[in-house]
């Protein structure tokens, strides 16, 4: 009789988990723009996000969860569940969309925000969409690439009697969407594209002025504090040491008190913009609530690359308030919004692809509240994720698209608490950066840089090279990493460049006015 019980639990839960005996979740997918991996208070920040914090707390957080380092090749990955040239990068060329895919199944699709990729998300499967096709834009003014449902819409001076502001207006037409989905017998999808924080950096002036001073002890001091908030909350363990701020950044004390000045307002702004994003995430959450949505919604919050470390501020002297203006911070901020890891957005180091991952889903998830999983994961992930958990059907072709075979592998046996199987291997691109990580092995190249190799299971902040140590690892991942880049994604004459031995470091050009640039 006891073993016969313990069968029937076992039926029970597989039963609970089979796609076609149980309602198919909703599914909210919300990706951040320019989000370093420690820019969330439940990733160590200091900035106040209570709305994602208590996501994290009643659900998963990965800690080893990949992007591609770059906004438009994450937007492909997110979507597609392919490699971005693979998928023919912002064509979709070989790609289809999880909108494309779900839709086929019976969900209702809708976008808001940002898409930075060809035609408008109403061509690639989505029933719904605001937003602009631009890779970034003013905060209060917009651009003239704003649409809705493939119409072009005026932005105007207020939205809903409020003064208009991207992150709100965002939220405000997923709201509507998610009200329309409400109206019908369908699942939804809902992909909320935010351009916050990506510069420029402006926001309302009550949420910048309620971070004044806090970060007038500088950056140094600001790492220190946010690594140690993510070894005590036990997101990372203690054998990750903290990476040495790079010789490209300055120590705070050697700025003049002007200099200082300017750049704790430049982050006060940026983290206002992710106090205000998380306000609104809150508004989503809250609506689902209402609803009665909630417990059956797979929600997921993701970052399209790490912090970004480009130096393109203009209209300095314009409050942050004020649409004139046009601030930027550069890799000062940005190694702190990576904090622990190195290196920046565009570069395949850990602090350019690292993502914060939170999941929530209380009808789903088997985890602990509050867990962290170790196990790693990538945006390509989400496309087997969600046809894990629902009816649909990957396709072989759409119109005149032949699709690619699907990247990723189902997210799912984490939620259920288990140990999946891992992929094989890993593979990382973006310009002269590149990357390959074949279980805890990580070979990575800047700026088309000598070939670095590192233990992350050891060693995940990158600060021993181990490449002298073990040529044959290096040259045989190497070639797998030509064969894919070859092969698979398909690059072209220029991504498939050798590297140039005995070149490691990065360097870092200055502007004609002496400013500091981006890195190279």
């Amino acid at each position: 009789m006891n073993h016969l019980w313990k069968y029937a639990l076992v039926l029970l839960f597989s039963a609970a988990w089979h796609p076609l005996e149980a309602a198919p979740p909703n599914v909210v997918l919300i990706m951040a723009d320019d989000l370093g991996f420690a820019d969330l208070g439940c990733y160590g920040s200091e900035i106040e996000t209570p709305n994602l914090d208590r996501l994290a707390a009643r659900g998963l957080r990965f800690n080893q969860f990949y992007n591609t380092a770059k906004c438009h090749s994450s937007r492909v990955s997110l979507l597609t569940g392919l490699y971005c040239d693979q998928a023919g990068s912002e064509k979709l060329s070989r790609g289809a969309t999880i909108a494309e895919v779900l839709g086929e199944s019976g969900y209702f699709t809708a976008m808001s925000g940002k898409w930075h990729l060809s035609k408008q998300p109403t061509d690639f499967g989505f029933d719904r969409y605001w937003g602009h096709l631009s890779g970034a834009t003013n905060f209060f003014t917009g651009d003239d690439t704003f649409r809705l449902n493939g119409e072009k819409w005026e932005v105007p001076r207020e939205l809903n009697g409020k003064p208009f502001y991207a992150t709100t207006a965002i939220t405000d037409f997923a709201l509507d969407f998610l009200e329309e989905a409400t109206e019908t017998d369908k699942p939804f999808l809902l992909y909320t594209a935010y351009n916050a924080p990506h510069y420029p950096l402006q926001a309302p002036e009550e949420a910048v002025k309620k971070y004044d001073g806090v970060y007038d002890g500088g950056w140094d001091d600001l790492r220190e504090v946010r690594h140690r908030r993510q070894l005590d909350s036990g997101l990372l363990p203690a054998k990750w040491k903290l990476s040495p701020r790079p010789d490209h950044v300055p120590a705070w004390e050697s700025l003049s008190a002007e200099e200082r000045a300017w750049e704790a307002d430049r982050m006060e702004v940026f983290a206002a913009m992710v106090d205000v994003l998380d306000e609104n995430i809150g508004r989503i959450v809250s609506f689902l609530e209402e609803k009665d949505l909630l417990d059956n919604t797979l929600i997921l919050f993701c970052s399209d690359n790490g912090a970004c470390p480009f130096e393109r501020t203009r209209g300095r002297y314009l409050e942050p308030w004020d649409a004139e203006s046009y601030w930027t911070y550069d890799a000062s901020w940005a190694h702190a919004g990576n904090t622990p890891f190195r290196l920046y957005k565009q570069n395949q180091h850990e602090g350019g692809i690292s993502s914060p991952l939170i999941v929530h889903w209380p009808e789903g998830l088997k985890t602990m509240p509050g867990m962290v999983t170790d196990q790693p994961g990538h945006l390509i992930d989400f496309m087997a994720t969600f046809i894990d958990l629902t009816e649909a059907k990957y396709p072989s072709r759409i119109g005149v698209r032949q699709i690619d075979p699907l990247q990723g592998r189902s997210l799912v046996p984490i939620f259920r608490g288990e140990t999946r199987e891992p992929h094989e291997t890993l593979y990382f691109r973006f310009g002269g950066d590149r990357a390959l990580r074949q279980g805890p092995w990580k070979l990575v190249s800047a700026k088309l840089g000598k070939w670095e190799l590192y233990n992350l299971e050891e060693d995940r902040t990158e600060l021993r090279d181990l490449s002298e140590e073990q040529p044959e690892r290096v040259e045989a991942m190497a070639r797998e990493w030509f064969r894919l880049a070859k092969d698979v994604d398909r690059a072209k004459e220029r991504g498939l460049r050798p590297v140039k031995d005995g070149i490691t470091a990065l360097t870092f050009r200055k502007d004609t006015s002496g400013q500091k640039a981006e890195v190279e």
